[in-house]
Formats: structure tokens, sequence, C-alpha cells
């Protein structure tokens, strides 16, 4: 079996020590960017003059093949190998067309320089999958909003109803934290610097002007970045903050997706019964036959505890590792790649989930008929009558305690009863003020965008 290493051994590696120290278990997702790094690393060691044209031309040959497999979703690896590196060597090793030519091929390398390229390689695409699907799901929030514009919701605040809002606005709210994300992730992908010549820790014996090399379908989305020498080799090999923070970033749209999931899981209650979710995108019980339950909004929401202990996981791994690598390091693949697919699983069926969900209108406008709902209103109007805010506030907060204990509608009291309060409240006054339509707009601290376009569209 190829091995990377070994001359300097007398004593054949223990099995224990193989099966514990194996990483091609998850580390085979990295196969085709460590073959489009192997072709930019052998583009180098030519133009140092440490490979022939020749000998060049034939292992490029030999990595486009294993590239083409891996492509068309024919590459498979045998978990006997220790990684993906050693098992791609060993391919061209026993690739009769490459022969001895593929012991060049790691020539001026490590694979601790090799692994941190290949994992920002898999994050600069997936991050550019993630920002499309986080599109997905903005459209489909901005569509819901438009469908919706007409509707007013009662707003809460510690579970509570509070004031009547705009339902777009609510819906915006989530458009709005999902584009903090695309920011987020945006900005990563911006700073993700593709180098190479790091070595195991200290450089290469190759001039660093020659490691400014491009390298075709480097990634998905057709660009070819331009590879560029580390500026410190001894922080390339030893950094993992590009990790971090792209999980940080996940696990934060993990969070946002939770909180919207568990917004129309109560909504969809019969208790809400603001919303009916396509039953599509349900289940049922398998003792209880009426059931219909929001599972897929339920599995967002809990996926996120996953997310969190993927952020929690490399973390703590990373705290107190000495520079440079250390091979605790391999344990970042792991929560890396499942944040990922998390994540874009949740995007990509929340996207369809939001264009199916139906609004209950005549149901909302019966909950906006809850008159304490325009407390606020009130309290404002006495304001705009020269009141003190403090005296207003303290005025409405007698006539609802006054509604509650009564069990009377303020719209059904009448001038003497409400007189009583303050002469300002009205039957007149209060059939104006105590109107959803008329809470929402009067609201005009906000500056409202019409969204009819959005940039990143």
């Amino acid at each position: 079996m190829t091995k990377l290493w070994g001359g300097r051994f007398n004593k054949k590696t223990d099995p224990l020590t193989e099966e514990f120290t194996r990483s091609i278990q998850f580390d085979h997702k990295l196969a085709r960017y460590d073959c489009l790094g192997s072709l930019a690393h052998i583009a180098i060691l030519k133009r140092a003059g440490l490979l022939t044209s020749q000998e060049y031309e034939v292992l490029r040959q030999g990595l486009k093949r294993i590239l083409e497999r891996i492509e068309k979703g024919t590459f498979t690896f045998d978990q006997k190998f220790e990684d993906i590196h050693s098992y791609i060597q060993h391919l061209l090793e026993n690739d009769k067309k490459v022969g001895k030519v593929a012991l060049k091929l790691h020539t001026c390398r490590s694979r601790n320089d090799q692994v941190v390229f290949d994992t920002k390689c898999y994050c600069h695409n997936n991050i550019k999958t993630t920002l499309a699907l986080l599109l997905n799901v903005e459209k489909s929030l901005s569509t819901l909003a438009k469908k919706n514009k007409s509707i007013w919701i009662p707003g809460y605040t510690h579970l509570q109803r509070a004031m009547p809002i705009w339902l777009a606005d609510h819906l915006f709210a989530y458009y709005d934290m999902l584009g903090k994300d695309f920011s987020k992730l945006e900005n990563i992908v911006k700073n993700l610097d593709l180098t190479l010549g790091a070595g195991a820790l200290a450089g290469t014996v190759i001039k660093a002007h020659y490691y400014n090399v491009t390298v075709e379908k480097l990634t998905s989305d057709g660009q070819i970045p331009l590879l560029k020498p580390t500026k410190n080799s001894i922080y390339t090999v030893s950094d993992r903050d590009f990790v971090i923070e792209t999980i940080s970033a996940l696990a934060m749209t993990g969070m946002h997706l939770s909180r919207l999931a568990e917004d129309f899981i109560l909504w969809s209650t019969k208790e809400f019964n603001y919303i009916e979710i396509d039953e599509s995108f349900c289940t049922g019980s398998s003792l209880m036959p009426q059931k219909k339950n929001p599972d897929v909004l339920e599995l967002i929401r809990g996926y996120t505890g996953k997310l969190y202990g993927n952020l929690v996981n490399v973390l703590v791994m990373m705290k107190g590792l000495p520079l440079t690598y250390n091979r605790d390091m391999q344990h970042d693949k792991e929560p890396l790649f499942d944040s990922f697919e998390i994540v874009q699983k949740e995007l990509r069926i929340l996207a369809e989930l939001l264009l199916n969900v139906k609004f209950n209108k005549e149901n909302i406008a019966a909950q906006l008929k809850d008159e304490t709902l325009y407390a606020t209103d009130i309290a404002d109007f006495l304001v705009q009558k020269g009141i003190p805010f403090k005296e207003a506030h303290t005025i409405v907060g007698r006539l609802i305690r006054q509604k509650i204990e009564s069990g009377k509608d303020l719209l059904s009291m009448n001038t003497d009863e409400l007189k009583t309060f303050h002469p300002f409240i009205t039957p007149a006054a209060l059939k104006k003020i105590i109107d959803p339509k008329r809470s929402v707009e009067s609201k005009i601290s906000i500056k409202r965008d019409k969204r009819k376009s959005h940039a990143r569209f």
C-alpha cells in the first residue's frame, strides 16, 4: 500500500494505528481539489526545472484521467489507505501510462500544505453553492411577502401580543438576516488566499514567483483564480481560521433558519392557525390518523444543535495547538463537511416549502380584533394631543385593566364611561384608532424599500 512516508521506520505500522489515524473515509471528498492542486503543483515543478516537459505531460494526463472519473461520479476509493492524498499517489504509481514518473509528484510538497489548499478549494466551491441557495430562499421569502402584501398580523414580544405589524415586514426580517449571512460568506470566500509553497512548515527550494500559476476548473463558478506563493509558511500550515469562520457563518445561518422554522411551526398550530403548510412538506403520525406534522421545519430547528456543536468542536480542537501542523487538525474536516451539507439541505427544501405556504386571512383578521393590540396607538393619540407620555401610558393602562376586569370591549363603551379615563378618549376616536391598517401605516419611522428588485438577484 502506497505511503507518503516510511523510510525511517523499521517496523510495520500496527493495524490499530493505521485504523486510528486513517482519514480517507471522510477526506475522500477532497479528491477533486487534490487533483487540481496537483495539476498546479506539477506546473510549478516544470517551471522550476524539476520536471521535464515530457514528465509534466505524463503526470498531467494521469491526473486528468483521475479527475475525469471524479467529475463523472465513477471514482471509488479504497478505505485501507491513510488519506486521499496517498490514494491518488497510489493510483498514479499504478497507472501504466505514468509509471515511475509518479514518484516525482510529491517533490517540494508536504501534505501539511496540500490539505490546506484542498480544504480552501472545498470551502470556495461550497460557499459559492451556499450563496446561490441563500438567494433562492431570499427570493421565496420575497415572493411570499409580495403575494400577501395586504395582510397585517399581530406582532409579538416575549411571545405575547404587542402591536399590529405588516406580515411583509416580518418575512423581510428573515430576508435581511439571510442577507447578512450572504455577506459574511461572501467576505470569507473573498479572503480565501489559495497558496502553495509552504511545504511542511518552512517553505521549499522553489523560488516564490514560480508559484504564481492559474488552474482551470479550480472553481465551480468557472473562475480561474491565481494561485500565489505563501507569505508566511508557518501561518499557512497552522491556519484553520478560515474553517472556523466558515462553520461560524453556517451556524449563524442555521440559527436564522431555525428561528424562521419556529415561527412557522407556531403559526401552523390550531392555536395560532395563521398558515397552512403544504402537505407535501409534512408527515403524519403512525398512531393518530388526523395528524399533519411540520417535520421539515422541526428538523431545520433541530439541526441547529449539530451546527453549533461543529463550531465548538473545531474551536476546542484548535485552542491549545502549538505551531505548526498537528494531527489534531485532521478533525476539522468532518465538522466542516457536515455543516455545509446540513445548511445546503435546509436551504434547498425551505426555498420550495415557502412558496407553498398559504395564509389564513380570515383567522388572522379575527385575531386583529383584539383591542389590546392598539393600546400603544391610543397612548400615541394622547401624546399627539399634548399629554405627557408617562401620563398617557398610565391612562391607557387603566383603560385596558377596566376592559379586562369588566369583560367589556372598548368599542362598546359609551362616552361617559370613557371620559372617566380622559376627555380625549371618545368612541369616535377609538373607532379610528382600533384599525390594523391605520396602526401599521402610522409607524412612519421605518424607511421601507419596495423590494421590487435586489442587487443580488
